[in-house]
């Protein structure tokens, strides 16, 4: 008998609830049952799997070496790659002296700060090694979007 999602029965079971698997996840779960060789499974070849399920034969491949390598858990899930997200430029103490910078007088010669004077001096000053105007305009948005957000609800 199969579900609203085309999987039978007994997979929901095996799986647990769709609402905690991502998209990629289900179609993990689907590839391992149609590469499963026990007398339970389908024992389907990778081109066949790739067809059936729109999948590349890389990803076939590469989700049955997780199995083997890792286990089942592992195969379903993603990996934390730390690489993957920037490391932050501005930590919360340079954030606070950006900050205070940017709300002191502006430098000789100028009515305020610009986003470019600001990059200038917080190297200069050492806050951090290097930053971009983007990211200084970046930082100061978030500081006082939610500064103004509290203040006005």
């Amino acid at each position: 008998m199969r579900d609203d999602h085309g999987l039978l029965c007994w997979d929901r079971r095996v799986f647990g609830s769709f609402e905690r698997l991502h998209c990629g996840c289900l179609t993990k779960a689907r590839i391992l049952l149609k590469a499963d060789v026990s007398e339970a499974g389908e024992g389907w070849s990778d081109s066949r799997i790739a067809e059936a399920l729109d999948a590349s034969v890389a990803t076939i491949e590469r989700t049955r070496r997780h199995l083997v390598e890792e286990g089942f858990e592992a195969a379903l899930t993603r990996k934390y790659n730390p690489n993957s997200a920037r490391p932050r430029i501005f930590d919360g103490a340079a954030e606070a002296k950006l900050i205070a910078l940017a709300c002191g007088p502006a430098p000789a010669g100028y009515a305020r700060w610009t986003l470019s004077l600001l990059e200038e001096k917080v190297v200069e000053l050492n806050i951090v090694e290097k930053a971009s105007d983007n990211t200084i305009g970046r930082t100061l948005k978030k500081t006082f979007s939610s500064r103004t957000s509290n203040s006005n609800g």
